[in-house]
């Protein structure tokens, strides 16, 4: 007999610098009003973002001087594995584990380059066994918090009774830009936050917060240019080629009516979606086109406000909320990513 996977916990982590959204404003007032023509239009988007405020690895001081690839990497070593250790103990004493205990490792991030991966640069740290599974994932962007879970639930219904953890890690705010006088780093410079989660997942009879009922994707023909990462000498640079809402509104439904299909779901079975908040117009554009309440995804928008755009863990960020709240019967993990994609995982509460 095979058993679903069920989620144990699930627990997050911000690095300890805040940046003021009005801060980050007028730093780049000073940095790009006397250089970028078009400044003065697109400065409105810090305000329309929705965000009040996010976390860094770095203070606001730091990203006003150039930075090439061995800054931006040793900073990203540095914060993304304390943010690793720290939300992954967070999600094992949540689920009354030890790190001992995990039998395999998801670590999924796409905003920096470890080898070896994080996972291994944590063990000794975290106390993980010699023989413990690694599965590093990079490349999934926005969409990696929920296509990592479902990757984390399928690991654990393939290896029944086996400890699952699943780490997020993502430190957007390295991708910042001094030489990019474009639209999409205007955008990115307004959004982006960094941060980690941690989910713990097994396989067994009837445990845990949430069974999860299945998950799919969705990848978009001719889409490469939607959204990804550019690479130079200077370090990654933002891909924002299309506008992101229109698209999400006219196609997210038919997709994910296609995903929950394919679980022999429709969208009348989900009572909620958890979804990743790349953006207020990006939330408004869902719930058009998923045909739910205008301002239904309120966890949504208070993440954004607090955290900004985390990229792969910020749709955790939100489970975690939903979950202190209650879930309810039935609901669907979903987001976004380079691909251009959409992932999905359903969960069933725990009676």
């Amino acid at each position: 007999m095979t058993h679903p996977a069920h989620l144990l916990s699930v627990a997050t982590a911000a690095p300890p610098h805040i940046l003021v959204q009005t801060d980050v404003e007028a730093a780049a007032q000073q940095i790009f009003g006397a250089r970028y023509a078009s400044f003065s239009r697109m400065a409105k988007v810090f305000g329309t973002t929705g965000i009040r405020k996010r976390h860094s690895v770095r203070p606001i001081e730091w990203f006003t001087q150039a930075r090439g690839w061995p800054e931006r990497t040793a900073a990203y070593l540095e914060g993304a594995l304390g943010l690793f250790i720290d939300s992954s103990r967070a999600a094992l004493d949540k689920a009354r584990l030890k790190a001992d205990q995990v039998d395999i490792v998801v670590t999924v991030s796409s905003t920096g380059i470890a080898t070896p991966s994080l996972e291994a640069q944590a063990m000794g740290a975290m106390g993980f066994r010699p023989d413990i599974q690694r599965v590093p994932v990079f490349g999934l962007g926005c969409g990696g918090g929920t296509a990592g879970f479902a990757i984390a639930a399928k690991l654990a219904e393939a290896n029944p009774g086996a400890v699952v953890l699943l780490v997020v890690v993502e430190l957007c705010t390295l991708s910042f830009r001094l030489d990019e006088l474009t639209k999409a780093n205007m955008v990115a410079t307004a959004l982006f936050g960094d941060g980690g989660a941690a989910c713990v997942l097994r396989a067994g009879p009837g445990e845990g917060l949430a069974q999860v009922q299945g998950s799919g994707q969705h990848t978009w023909a001719d889409t490469l240019d939607i959204m990804g990462w550019r690479v130079d000498p200077e370090g990654f640079g933002v891909i924002f080629a299309q506008a992101i809402p229109p698209f999400a509104e006219a196609n997210m439904g038919p997709a994910v009516d296609g995903m929950l299909g394919r679980l022999n779901l429709a969208r009348g079975d989900i009572d909620r979606y958890i979804c990743h908040p790349g953006g207020t117009k990006v939330l408004t554009a869902l719930e058009l086109a998923l045909n739910i309440e205008q301002g239904s995804l309120d966890d949504e928008r208070e993440v954004l406000a607090d955290y900004g755009n985390m990229s792969a863990p910020t749709v955790l960020f939100v489970l975690e909320r939903q979950l202190a709240k209650g879930l309810p019967k039935q609901s669907a993990l979903l987001a976004l990513g380079p691909g251009f994609s959409a992932s999905c995982a359903v969960l069933k509460a725990a009676a």
